[in-house]
């Protein structure tokens, strides 16, 4: 089934007893909260429609995907909103001048999903190229509207969709990565007065983590004259940016060859090739062998992907925290600082926060934490969506 405009819009309810949580402000219903009935299976992916409770109450303009646990999601407090070119330019528009507020420049995290009231999509800008993903059926469906309304109101000279995301899989989307806009995808990020390469059509997620930018900023301020090592490196970004706060020598550490080659292109774009040196591999492997070299370093950065990516991988993902913890801690010198981070959106802050800590003691350390931060303003939080608030990381001195 399709519907082209509100009135043609399938209502939906809820079952009864399910409205409390979606009455007092949440974005999401879920599958079995709704009165599904075989007809629903033949609706398209992503289709707009009217959600109301079982009494009748009527909770707006959402997008509706069978096939998913998340089955419908919110587009409009309104349930005749027309969702259209005018709809998504508003959206786009409302993002563009938060971050324009928060003086960001022209290099962030444009739109980050329900926080940005366009469920389910990411938008990065790098100056003028824009990096898309698309991770639910609705915004699926509006990715010709938006990439339209994108070049509209910003001057691009390309659009890259990475839908790639193992987050489609759950909306049973495709996985693909198309040039939407433009003929040339290349970029350089900018960030604390240093340029980086790197390859929106093939590097991880959209290319570049914007999200913890505050953190680097805070590691770099302690740089100076330091010996840094980043683990997890991806790009470099921890590690160049300490290298163009004044560190004396950054090793970085990473198990993908490609990466790493873009790091060293940025260290030699900004002129300190000289002090930047790799280790390929795997990283517990080389944290092991650092330590039987007995390597110290002033400042060691351990910034890994997702270790725990579902629920039933929680316990195994804060074991692996724990054992990164112990590796890292003996390569700090006395007086010298680890950030530890996670982007486990199942490995909430306090059991994450823990087993850094028993990592910590269990490597024979001491320690006090000087900062606990999150991704920055540019990735807002839905605030009835505190999953979403993935990002966490511990800034510690070890003694």
């Amino acid at each position: 089934m399709t519907a082209s405009s509100p009135a043609d819009r399938p209502l939906l309810r809820l079952n009864p007893g399910q409205e409390r949580r979606l009455k007092s402000g949440h974005p999401w219903a879920y599958s079995n909260e709704i009165r599904m009935t075989p007809d629903m299976r033949a609706f398209e992916k992503g289709l707009p429609v009217r959600l109301e409770s079982a009494e009748g109450w009527r909770l707006g303009t959402f997008m509706f995907n069978p096939n998913s646990l998340i089955a419908a999601r919110l587009l409009d407090r309104d349930p005749n909103a027309v969702i259209d070119a005018a709809w998504v330019r508003k959206r786009l528009d409302d993002a563009i001048t938060l971050r324009a507020r928060l003086g960001l420049g022209p290099h962030h995290r444009l739109v980050h999903a329900e926080a940005d009231r366009l469920p389910g999509l990411i938008i990065d800008r790098y100056n003028d190229v824009a990096v898309i993903q698309a991770n639910t059926a609705g915004m699926d469906r509006l990715l010709p509207l938006i990439a339209r309304e994108l070049t509209d109101a910003l001057p691009l000279r390309a659009i890259v969709a990475r839908n790639d995301s193992p987050f489609r899989l759950h909306e049973s989307l495709p996985q693909t990565v198309e040039l939407l806009h433009g003929t040339d995808s290349a970029v350089l990020v900018e960030e604390g007065g240093i340029r980086f390469p790197i390859d929106p059509m093939s590097g991880q997620k959209t290319g570049w983590f914007f999200d913890q930018r505050p953190n680097r900023d805070r590691v770099a301020a302690l740089a100076n004259g330091a010996r840094v090592l980043d683990v997890f490196c991806h790009v470099g970004a921890f590690g160049l940016r300490c290298a163009q706060a004044g560190a004396s020598a950054v090793t970085l550490v990473d198990s993908s060859a490609p990466a790493l080659a873009h790091a060293l292109e940025g260290a030699a774009l900004n002129g300190f090739a000289d002090r930047v040196t790799t280790r390929r591999g795997d990283a517990f492997d080389v944290m092991t062998d650092l330590a039987a070299e007995a390597a110290k370093f002033d400042i060691v950065v351990v910034d890994p992907p997702a270790f725990a990516k579902s629920k039933k991988d929680k316990d195994a993902g804060l074991r692996a925290y724990g054992r990164m913890a112990r590796l890292a801690a003996p390569l700090v010198a006395p007086g010298g600082f680890l950030f530890a981070a996670s982007c486990s959106h199942h490995a909430a802050l306090t059991d994450f926060a823990a087993v850094i800590a028993e990592g910590i003691v269990r490597a024979r350390r001491e320690g006090r934490i000087l900062l606990t931060g999150g991704a920055g303003p540019d990735h807002p939080v839905h605030p009835l969506l505190p999953e979403s608030a993935y990002l966490k990381g511990q800034l510690f001195q070890l003694l």
